[in-house]
């Protein structure tokens, strides 16, 4: 036995065929030379905008002088998800035991023109603030004290951090 379909029904699969191999071609086009050159990554999703914007590596002032055996504290961001990042604060620990050391998440709360982008987290019974703007990352606190918690000798979290074009050499 045989059934035979509607006319209407053949045309509109017969369209909806033909727009699928149309719409698969054309998405087969020639890849231009600048993304040709790059290596893709089935591993690493493609970041947001924000967290492009955020992640890698921060120094304070003494970094740039740690040859000469400068105290330095060092921020290691990463992406933790769309909306998170992975945080951790890093001193000098060569030549003595590390001034500061901090680990934790923090989540994005918004992005404006005027106070860049802020990530927010609650350590030690305070909320502490991650602000990125113009490669800088500058750190502070609901309590600001609370934030010495992490660190020793007279030592904060609080401060600036420049954003570093190469990895941070941890010593």
């Amino acid at each position: 036995m045989t059934t035979h379909l509607p006319q209407g029904f053949r045309f509109f699969v017969a369209v909806s065929l033909t727009t699928s191999v149309l719409l698969t071609l054309s998405g087969c086009h020639s890849v231009p030379s600048s993304t040709a050159n790059q290596v893709a990554s089935f591993n690493s999703p493609t970041l947001a905008p924000v967290m492009q914007a955020v992640v890698g590596d921060y120094a304070d002032e003494g970094y740039a002088d740690r040859a000469q055996g400068y105290d330095w504290v060092g921020v290691i961001v990463r992406a933790a998800g769309d909306k998170q990042i992975d945080i951790k604060v890093r001193a000098r620990s060569d030549l003595k035991k590390p001034t500061c050391q901090f680990d934790g998440k923090a989540v994005l709360m918004g992005q404006d023109e005027a106070h860049g982008i802020i990530f927010q987290t609650n350590a030690n019974d305070t909320q502490i603030f991650f602000q990125f703007k113009e490669n800088i990352l500058t750190i502070d606190g609901q309590e600001s004290d609370a934030l010495r918690y992490f660190c020793s000798g007279g030592g904060s979290l609080a401060g600036k951090y420049k954003k570093l074009k190469a990895p941070l050499e941890l010593m």
